[in-house]
């Protein structure tokens, strides 16, 4: 195999065979980047959808799954994607139905029992109504959750968050307290400064010790806080040290002491009570 999967079934004739099976609920169809598309009405999606089922040539038994996408500038913000696989043909399908916030989507929960957990996912993220659904209710968020966090026009952080009380011995929803600074973020670099005084500042003003006295720098041309005229040059600041006596050169082998008969460890010279002592077998011990 030149893949590890095989490859798709070509595109074409799949729109020309899906339009004559779905009628005049069929709103548009397009074929880009290797994919199509089909936008039918919300009223007639329950027949196209079973159509694209049980029609030979296009034969898509199963459901893989569906999302939701939201564009707030639009009367119908909101469209409904439903991807189906066809297993013996090895072809993918998308779809498309649009909806509001009030208009119900028909539930295809009768076609595809799995579209009970997918259609589930739609409500709690986008707000998405399916009418007909056997259970509609969230799925992914908390109990109490407020909104639908895949909106647009949902806030970064939320209306409400949870804790555990510990006064109250159960989890309390309560409006949303940053713990930091999140709203007065900025990208102003640290080597610049801040343009106004940080808390605590005013502190540290009050409570300022005496200037110290002028300061050298490390060394000649160090970098230093303080203007020229206060600043002292070290080489202006520099005492004449001590002068050594004698050279500390070796240009005889009489000044390293080379070819002295003992370099200094007669017997004589050893100490009267050595670290080394004999031991009763003849050995030394330390």
């Amino acid at each position: 195999m030149k893949a590890p999967a095989p490859r798709y079934a070509v595109n074409d004739g799949v729109i020309d065979v899906a339009t004559a099976a779905i009628g005049a609920a069929l709103i548009e169809s397009q074929d880009k980047v290797g994919e199509v598309t089909l936008t039918v009405t919300r009223d007639g999606l329950i027949g196209a959808m079973t159509a694209l089922r049980d029609t030979p040539g296009l034969e898509y038994q199963q459901l893989m799954e569906i999302a939701g996408v939201d564009y707030p500038e639009r009367e119908e913000r909101f469209d409904v994607c439903y991807h189906l696989l066809s297993v013996t043909r090895n072809h993918r399908l998308r779809v498309r139905v649009t909806a509001s916030e009030e208009t119900p989507v028909p539930s295809v929960t009768g076609l595809w029992p799995v579209a009970n957990w997918l259609e589930r996912e739609v409500y709690d993220m986008f707000g998405v109504l399916f009418d007909g659904h056997p259970d509609l209710r969230r799925i992914l968020t908390d109990y109490g959750f407020r909104g639908h966090p895949f909106r647009k026009d949902f806030p970064l952080t939320g209306f409400v968050e949870l804790r555990y009380s510990e006064e109250a011995k159960r989890v309390v929803y309560e409006p949303v307290k940053l713990a930091q600074d999140f709203r007065n973020f900025e990208f102003m670099s640290p080597w610049e400064g801040a343009q106004y005084v940080l808390p605590g500042d005013e502190k540290a003003a009050a409570a300022a010790p005496a200037a110290p006295p002028p300061a050298k720098p490390e060394a000649k041309g160090a970098p230093t806080p303080l203007d020229a005229d206060r600043i002292v040059r070290a080489d202006d600041a520099k005492a004449p040290g001590p002068q050594a006596t004698e050279a500390k050169v070796t240009e005889t082998p009489a000044d390293t002491g080379a070819g002295k008969a003992d370099p200094g460890n007669k017997a004589s010279e050893k100490p009267a009570d050595p670290d080394v002592v004999p031991s009763k077998d003849g050995g030394q011990n330390q």
